[in-house]
């Protein structure tokens, strides 16, 4: 029974924001319904929100570009001199040697549904292997599989879902026997929400009893670790060091030896992976020194002369580009949260189904509200140290975005075969070509049998011969 003295206070709220609205359909809910609403509506902070709607929503503060920027630090994909070379070597034995201690987690951020691949499901069930069709979980767990046979230590898999997809990825997983692997080293946890809202301010309703939401970003996965619980149970285990990717990209590194002993080395709190951009205006963040701070500024918000920039070279000034691959210190996400952690928001207009002033149910076919979300990658500046790694983009970035196109499920099985057939022709193989020079067959290689392209040489015996048009599974 809810409080009628409680139930005013709200009103007056709600009034003083602006937001009576979200009460307009009270008579018509049951008393269960009146308490959902009454316990979102509470969870709110509308003086907050009020001051998102005002720099957000309504006026979309632009972004404030930083006095003093240049392009960041980083370390090259391989060492460029003996210095460097001795530095990677002891870097790449203590990444071993925390890989092997149990100090890294595996991290992957996958609240996003298969909506735009024209899968109904969450992104993380899409097939995407070239040969097996293997589900992005599934090769990931493999992954992890063979990392436990390799090091013979346990590296616990934390996923971060949605509201959108929570339930399935329990269901999934559970259908599969989460994929081989022992149920008590997977925490599946959700990310939080942020309200919708209409172009002229009004937080949405989805329903008359239900405040139309969002996920928080991929940035929320900061706060989420922190409150699901997932970060003490990190400690609990003695992990140091969460190794962080996202759902979409099944060429990842996930656990870098080199990348998370350079990190650990260097005392950095949170690190990168970059890859060279492929030109100047390349739909990426772009990694500068900001003020100082290792910083990503999006695309969109790098000046075009910038943008734009050459070294006398002819390279790009401007050339990392962010690729969301990250080694955060579990140290570093506890202090953000124990300091009061808060992420700048992006604004995207996007089309939010939502009901109108009678109560319909209105499904937008042009954008039509406005959603706010957060990014990891602007917890950098707040790192008291970060670094960069570049790596091969041929290598580990194969982001699955789009049904076709770039960064499509097409474009994602092509990096997939062409790895494997360079990881093959580096321990000799024979690897058949078309006229364009790329693999005239199709090839996938399981985990089991290899990590990276080191793993073949010692395996070569096993390799069959591979001809012209042939499918074939290396496991």
């Amino acid at each position: 029974m809810i409080d009628r003295v409680e139930l005013e206070k709200l009103k007056k709220v709600l009034k003083k924001y602006g937001q009576s609205s979200l009460l307009a359909f009270w008579d018509r809910l049951n008393s269960a319904q009146q308490q959902r609403l009454f316990d979102q509506l509470s969870r709110l902070d509308f003086a907050q929100l009020d001051r998102w709607r005002n720099d957000f929503v309504l006026n979309n503060t632009p972004f404030k570009l930083p006095v003093n920027i240049a392009p960041a630090p980083s370390y090259a994909p391989k060492p460029e001199n003996e210095t460097q070379r001795l530095k990677y070597d002891q870097a790449r034995q203590l990444g071993e040697k925390l890989i092997s201690r149990g100090k890294v987690a595996a991290f992957i951020v996958a609240g996003g549904q298969g909506t735009r691949l024209g899968f109904d499901g969450p992104k993380g069930d899409f097939p995407i292997s070239p040969v097996k069709n293997k589900t992005l979980f599934g090769i990931f767990a493999e992954i992890l599989a063979a990392l436990f046979q390799k090091y013979n230590a346990l590296c616990p898999w934390y996923i971060m879902t949605s509201p959108l997809n929570h339930q399935q990825t329990l269901d999934i997983f559970s259908a599969n026997g989460y994929y081989g692997l022992d149920k008590q080293n997977i925490f599946i946890f959700q990310q939080g929400t942020l309200p919708n809202f209409s172009i002229d301010g009004k937080i949405l309703l989805s329903d008359i009893d239900t405040v139309a939401s969002s996920p928080d970003g991929h940035g929320g996965s900061l706060l989420a670790l922190y409150k699901s619980g997932a970060l003490a149970d990190m400690k609990k285990r003695g992990v140091e060091f969460i190794s962080y990717f996202q759902i979409d990209n099944p060429l990842v590194s996930v656990l870098d030896p080199l990348f998370i002993g350079l990190h650990a080395l260097d005392g950095a709190e949170m690190s990168s992976k970059a890859v060279t951009k492929t030109g100047p205006l390349e739909k990426v963040g772009n990694f500068c020194l900001a003020d100082g701070k290792v910083t990503v500024i999006e695309y969109s918000d790098l000046p075009c002369e910038l943008a734009q920039k050459r070294n006398p070279d002819g390279s790009l000034v401007f050339n990392l580009g962010s690729i969301a691959i990250h080694i955060i210190s579990v140290s570093f996400v506890e202090r953000l949260n124990k300091e009061g952690l808060s992420l700048p928001l992006h604004r995207a207009v996007k089309k939010i189904p939502h009901i109108d002033d009678q109560g319909n149910h209105v499904n937008p076919t042009t954008p039509s509200g406005i959603k706010l979300e957060t990014f990891i990658f602007d917890a950098l500046p707040l790192a008291k140290k970060s670094i960069i790694l570049q790596t091969i983009r041929s290598e580990e970035f194969a982001p699955t975005k789009n049904a076709a196109g770039s960064d499509s499920v097409e474009t994602t099985k092509q990096m997939m075969i062409a790895r494997a057939a360079d990881w093959l022709v580096s321990a000799g193989v024979k690897i058949p070509r078309k006229a364009d020079g790329t693999p005239d067959c199709v090839i996938e290689i399981a985990p089991s049998f290899a990590l990276t392209k080191d793993d073949i040489a010692a395996k070569q015996d096993k390799i069959p011969p591979i001809k012209p048009g042939q499918s074939v599974f290396i496991a």
